[in-house]
């Protein structure tokens, strides 16, 4: 294991004691759960630098009481997602902001099982705490797939919106995919200046969901 890797997954182990570990044991009800892979998780980063603490950090400047937590797991599927969200879900959230796929689109798994888990999650999510407003972060396959699977998946995240009420963050990494400059060396995860993209594009969605949760709120920036 590469330096580099045994760093990150320190990081991510202190991020849990300390973030996720006491979320778990608070009584929290306005809690957003960020639920992904290593882009949420922000691998190769500290913890700190990822999108989810970013958006904590507009949440504080806007005095809102909302803590945003970040779930997210290097190499995540959606069916690792499915076996997991139960755990995650053992104190109250009220947004869910979904961004599993992605690596279910790198290994070319059928777009219809990856759809059916991430339906799974959201249904567990209601069942728990109904009142809980879904987000749903659109992804993007390989284009190496071919234009039959990426359309297939790309479409999943769109049906699984309007099926469940949901807000759709049209493309999670909008303006960062395919970008040298803000992505680390592999190309594939975002570096500190992509994920301060990433909670740009994110807050455009959430900001909105929040002002109506905590209505009336003025001056959210």
């Amino acid at each position: 294991m590469s330096n580099n890797l045994k760093s990150f997954y320190f990081s991510y182990l202190i991020f849990t004691l300390f973030i996720v570990y006491p979320y778990l044991l608070s009584g929290d009800t306005r809690t957003i759960l960020f639920f992904g892979d290593s882009v949420t998780a922000g691998y190769g980063l500290d913890p700190l630098e990822a999108y989810p603490a970013r958006i904590q950090e507009k949440i504080n400047n806007a005095e809102l009481n909302f803590k945003a937590v970040n779930g997210g797991l290097s190499g995540e599927t959606s069916a690792g997602g499915l076996r997991r969200i139960n755990w995650m879900l053992k104190k109250p959230i009220r947004i869910l902001v979904l961004a599993l796929g992605s690596n279910d689109g790198l290994r070319g798994l059928d777009p219809s099982i990856t759809k059916q888990n991430l339906q799974a999650i959201i249904d567990i999510t209601k069942h728990n705490y109904p009142r809980a407003e879904i987000m749903i972060a659109g992804l993007k396959a390989p284009p190496n797939m071919g234009s039959g699977y990426t359309e297939k998946f790309e479409s999943i995240f769109t049906e699984l919106a309007e099926v469940n009420n949901a807000v759709l963050i049209r493309f999670l990494l909008e303006d960062v995919a395919g970008v040298a400059t803000l992505n680390q060396a592999d190309g594939i995860h975002p570096n500190v200046e992509g994920q301060h993209i990433l909670a740009e594009t994110v807050w455009k969605y959430l900001k909105p969901l929040l002002a109506e949760i905590n209505a009336p709120i003025n001056n959210i920036d």
